[in-house]
């Protein structure tokens, strides 16, 4: 069973910026397409970012140009970089891992994000 877990989650200032990791336990951490998503509240889970196994990147037009995904296959860990953030930003930040052969999925539990105005 793979388990990730995040950290990195707490509360900023509207401009501040966060740095988000992602720990990913179990073998052939390349066979997954890391990403990060988001729920704010009351809303549902939207997409953030993605990064796949040759480091190829997609974002949501939201976070272009303020956040960076990057992931350190050696040591099975994906990270998110926050810049320039904004109150809308806030939420609970979800890694998940997608094996690019079967598209089954993997969730962590959440880190929290808050960002003041």
């Amino acid at each position: 069973q793979l388990e990730l877990v995040e950290s990195g989650g707490g509360l900023v200032q509207a401009g501040g910026s966060l740095r988000l990791s992602c720990v990913l336990s179990g073998n052939l951490y390349s066979i997954y397409i890391m990403h990060w998503y988001r729920q704010a509240p009351g809303k549902q889970r939207d997409y953030v970012a993605r990064v796949n196994f040759v480091g190829a990147k997609d974002y949501a037009d939201s976070v272009k140009g303020r956040f960076t995904i990057s992931r350190d296959n050696a040591k099975s860990t994906v990270s998110l970089q926050m810049n320039n953030l904004e109150p809308e930003d806030t939420g609970v930040y979800y890694c998940n891992a997608q094996n690019r052969y079967t598209g089954q999925e993997y969730w962590g539990q959440g880190t929290h994000v808050t960002v003041s105005s």
